[in-house]
């Protein structure tokens, strides 16, 4: 059942699945059902008749005593159990009392008190405590989560907006509180050198610990424990709530059990015995990882090994979401690799050759042009590239077929056919076959292109060596699983111009500054993708030294080469 339109709504809409910030708690009367000194009750209003009321809608902003009333009516009935006067409180009740229900009979949770903290607004943010039981064993449980009041869409009374977030933060549409056994045994996940991996030592790798343990628990050989957890929902695809980023899935890209977002354990009642996983995981580099991307907003980057595909660092400024493995983002110019070695295997470029990068390029209708409306002139293919040249490979669009970035990136880089096995969830890259504008656009890593810095990395390991190695964090051997190929290895002449491209980048162009004193064996690319909606674009910056390649991403940062370009690099040189 959906929620009813709603008459007016003051605040913004909240952020969903982020604990509010409490202040000024204060306590509720356990066991009384009313609040303390701090009364959301309020004073006395002014009458209305019933005939009155019945014909009049309220509209406008909510009042502060609406707000408070409208809270303490919802968490005094759900504080008390009363699971239908606090569903009825809500402006979608069948949702709530179902949550409501489950908050009691299958999270088993007992002996709950709610403390609501101060207004902000039409926000009431609240803490929860009660004690979870289950055969004999209990423990307390406390956490932080928030509500926002809005007027119901019928008479325009205050109600509380209904979200699962609600209940609990961590949980979204569809998701459950569950406690009992755990459906899967925990692991003990090792870095390469046999030390042991924890989120407390590595927040980024929450997400990817729990996926491990979805993945290789049962194989691992250990045995479950008891524990209240978020059972997600079957339906549940990994998303990340940003201004530039709609779905963590480009279209067509694949949905199975392997990209299900991880149940998540909020509380151990009993240990369990954990299985054992060896990751590919550098310590020092995860480390360095972890430090470069606390050090900016929104950062996301992943470092591998060219020769294997092994998987030695993955880190993102937001716990919450791998964006480095599940992203799903326009790459921008770090693309032009991928089209280079296409305008290369087409005869449509030499490296060292004249090649034509005017101030505007048009093509299906849309007008293209370089960064500031540069131009160059008489320059060859490699300085159109080390200057990141938009209209150098647009004027090449006319030449090519629909098909042949696609064919492209799935042939020679292994991207897009939805088929890597890395070992936990990841989103393989998409390539579209487009026609027309958006076909020239996704040239320059625009248009329909999706990519991540786990697939950018592999794009520069590619690059670096000539041949596609599927990236992995747990080896095959583990569990006999199968790596993806490309179908074919780029020609001797493509390598050595591809490498030559981009290593002029990292010694002359827009990656220099980044990369200076990584040299001579090297190569870098940067770039700058336009998303709607945001002020700046986001900054990408993929490259390699030696035996290591990597590629991060400062979503809204602006320029690749100054906001991910330092992160990779620092990254390349703490590995050499």
């Amino acid at each position: 059942m959906g929620k009813r339109r709603r008459v007016t709504r003051v605040t913004e809409e909240k952020s969903r699945n982020r604990p509010a910030v409490v202040g000024g708690l204060i306590a509720v009367v356990v066991g009384g059902g009313a609040f303390g000194a701090y009364a959301l009750y309020g004073t006395d209003t002014e009458d209305v008749s019933a005939s009155t009321a019945a014909e009049t809608v309220k509209t406008g902003p909510l009042s502060a005593e609406e707000v408070r009333t409208a809270a303490s009516g919802f968490l005094t009935a759900w504080q008390d159990g009363s699971v239908a006067k606090a569903a009825a409180a809500t402006d979608d009740a069948t949702a709530a009392r179902t949550a409501l229900t489950g908050f009691r009979e299958d999270a088993r949770i007992t002996d709950v008190t709610l403390t609501p903290g101060k207004r902000s607004g039409d926000e009431v943010p609240f803490s929860v405590r009660g004690t979870v039981s289950y055969e004999g064993v209990s423990k307390p449980l406390t956490y932080r989560s928030s509500l926002t009041v809005v007027r119901g869409a019928e008479d325009g009374e205050p109600v509380v907006d209904w979200e699962p977030s609600v209940v609990h933060p961590d949980l979204q549409e569809g998701d459950r509180l569950v406690t009992g056994e755990a459906g899967t045994p925990p692991v003990k996940a090792l870095d390469r050198d046999g030390g042991e991996l924890t989120a407390e030592a590595y927040p980024s790798l929450g997400t990817v610990l729990d996926s491990l343990r979805e993945k290789y628990g049962e194989k691992a050989g250990g045995t479950a424990g008891v524990e209240l957890r978020v059972v997600r929902a079957e339906s549940a695809e990994a998303s990340e709530e940003t201004s530039g980023e709609a779905s963590s899935r480009a279209a067509g890209a694949k949905k199975s059990a392997e990209d299900k977002v991880p149940d998540k354990t909020l509380l151990e009642l009993s240990e369990g015995t954990p299985g054992t996983v060896r990751t590919t995981l550098s310590p020092t580099l995860q480390e360095t990882a972890e430090q470069q991307v606390a050090a900016k907003e929104r950062a996301s980057v992943v470092v591998l090994r060219p020769s294997t595909g092994e998987i030695l660092a993955v880190a993102n400024s937001n716990p919450n979401f791998n964006t480095a493995f599940q992203g799903s983002l326009a790459p921008g110019s770090t693309m032009k690799v991928v089209t280079a070695a296409l305008l290369f295997d087409e005869g449509l470029a030499s490296a060292d050759k004249g090649h034509p990068c005017p101030k505007y390029s048009s093509y299906g209708g849309w007008k293209f042009q370089n960064l500031d409306k540069f131009q160059i002139k008489n320059g060859t293919f490699k300085a159109s590239f080390a200057a990141s040249c938009n209209t150098a490979f647009i004027s090449q669009a006319k030449k090519l077929k629909n098909d042949s970035l696609t064919k492209e990136a799935q042939e020679v880089f292994g991207l897009g056919l939805n088929n890597w096995s890395i070992g936990v969830p990841s989103f393989d890259g998409s390539v579209p076959v487009q026609s027309d504008a958006p076909m020239a656009a996704s040239l320059i890593g625009q248009g329909g292109v999706r990519m991540n810095p786990l697939n950018m990395a592999s794009v520069a390991a590619t690059a670096r060596t000539g041949t596609f190695k599927q990236p992995y964090l747990v080896s095959p051997s583990v569990d006999g699983r199968t790596l993806a190929t490309a179908s074919r290895t780029m020609s001797s002449s493509v390598h050595s111009q591809l490498r030559e491209v981009m290593q002029y980048t990292a010694a002359a162009g827009t990656a220099a500054e980044a990369m200076s004193g990584l040299g001579p064996d090297y190569g870098a690319k940067t770039g700058s993708a336009e998303v709607d909606g945001q002020k700046k674009p986001n900054g990408w910056f993929t490259a390699w030294k030696g035996d290591l390649a990597a590629a991060g991403v400062v979503q809204q940062g602006g320029h690749g080469g100054s906001t991910a370009g330092p992160i990779v690099a620092a990254l390349l040189k703490a590995g050499s």
